[in-house]
């Protein structure tokens, strides 16, 4: 049961227009289509699920970042949230592990946020891909606003659905508010690789964050015809692939792993390569220094940055790629001098042109000075460098 919808005039009214507007943007950009998914996003209030969410107030590069948390109690915040809440990008929600309910509305400065919810077009054509349908047993991992738990209820039935969250904080709200538009699933907490055993097996298992793996114990908690999605990533977030898991009537698996261009947030405790705006700075003035960059020649054009799965597998063959768009060739960064970073990453930055060497011309990547020795120099039209970083 949600809540009635007012008139244009007032609040309920315009967030129904909010979400008519972030529907028909969905819908022409390809990331979601008629059916169950769509009339869902169309019922659901997302105020109600999400009433307070931070706005960054500092610029990107600012040290400590700065934010403000919105209220929809306000009045006067009321019309900046919504388009927070609509516009399509992560709605940050939760700062530092705090918890979500009775929190007061005020600045926040250094820290960062810990829970949010994903950008829409990426959260609506998963659950597009889900393909769910009335009685389905679900299992979201990564309850977070409780976005796609919500539809999960509408379409399939509450009582057939489980979301789970590492966070009690997370949990506690994400019942409260689930429970003001009427949904009761079970609502627990603990570690998501784990699954649920407890109500398995299910029809659709969904992960709401990148992993390094598929987590074995999910792919055991499926059922037969079911169907899992999570994002597979590396310590780079720059070539992420998606993994889809399902198990056949007769109980054999059957699993792709495909290229995407976007991917969820890694999960907690996963490391992540980062690059500083020093070093950035750096690499686009094309000043690094002699200890930080090699510059090598190629004969052959790179392939293009559509050719996902290329590069999808040479991170994979050499671990640590990032890309940094800025850049106006192909670095590799040893961020060792980053703040916070592990020295045994490394990373391959391609710039806005075309990025690397192609795996079948003469440039072959060898592992950096730390594992095996000074990198060879071969030929190549991009330029090589290194500096280090861990996840920002």
């Amino acid at each position: 049961m949600l809540p009635r919808q007012g008139t244009a005039a007032d609040p309920a009214g315009d967030s129904a227009a909010a979400r008519a507007a972030m529907v028909a943007r969905l819908e022409a950009d390809g990331d979601l289509g008629p059916g169950p998914v769509r009339e869902a996003l169309l019922a659901l209030p997302r105020e109600v699920l999400m009433p307070q969410a931070y706005v960054r107030r500092s610029a990107a590069d600012e040290m400590p970042p700065r934010w403000e948390l919105l209220d929809w109690a306000e009045p006067d915040d009321r019309e900046e949230l919504l388009a927070v809440l609509h516009g399509g990008q992560s709605v940050l929600i939760q700062h530092d592990g705090e918890p979500l309910l009775g929190r007061p509305r005020r600045g926040r400065s250094g820290g960062g946020m810990t829970s949010m919810s994903t950008v829409m077009s990426l959260t609506s054509s998963l659950l597009e891909e889900l393909a769910l349908r009335q009685g389905h047993r679900v299992l979201d991992i990564g309850t977070g606003a409780g976005v796609t738990t919500a539809v999960a209820c509408h379409v399939c039935g509450d009582q057939t659905v489980v979301t789970l969250d590492r966070d009690p904080h997370v949990t506690e709200a994400a019942r409260a508010r689930l429970g003001a538009l009427g949904y009761g699933p079970t609502l627990v907490s603990g570690n998501g690789e784990h699954g649920w055993p407890q109500q398995a097996p299910y029809d659709r298992i969904l992960i709401t964050y990148a992993l390094p793996y598929v987590p074995q114990a999910c792919v055991d908690q499926l059922a037969p015809g079911g169907r899992l999605l999570v994002h597979v990533t590396t310590s780079s977030p720059s070539w992420p692939a998606l993994a889809v898991v399902t198990r056949k009537p007769d109980g054999r698996l059957q699993a792709q792993l495909r290229a995407v261009e976007y991917a969820h947030r890694a999960g907690h405790g996963m490391n992540r390569l980062y690059l500083s705006a020093a070093f950035r700075q750096r690499i686009a003035a094309g000043c690094a220094e002699e200890s930080e960059a090699r510059a090598f020649r190629s004969v052959q054009a790179p392939p293009p940055d559509e050719a996902r799965g290329f590069w999808l597998a040479l991170d994979a063959l050499h671990p640590g790629l990032v890309r940094h768009w800025g850049a106006g060739g192909l670095v590799s960064a040893h961020l060792a001098a980053a703040p916070g970073c592990l020295p045994t990453r490394t990373a391959l930055v391609p710039g806005a042109s075309p990025p690397a060497a192609h795996a079948t011309s003469g440039a072959k990547f060898t592992r950096p000075p730390h594992v095996g020795g000074p990198p060879a120099r071969p030929r190549s039209t991009t330029s090589l460098s290194k500096k280090a970083g861990n996840s920002a």
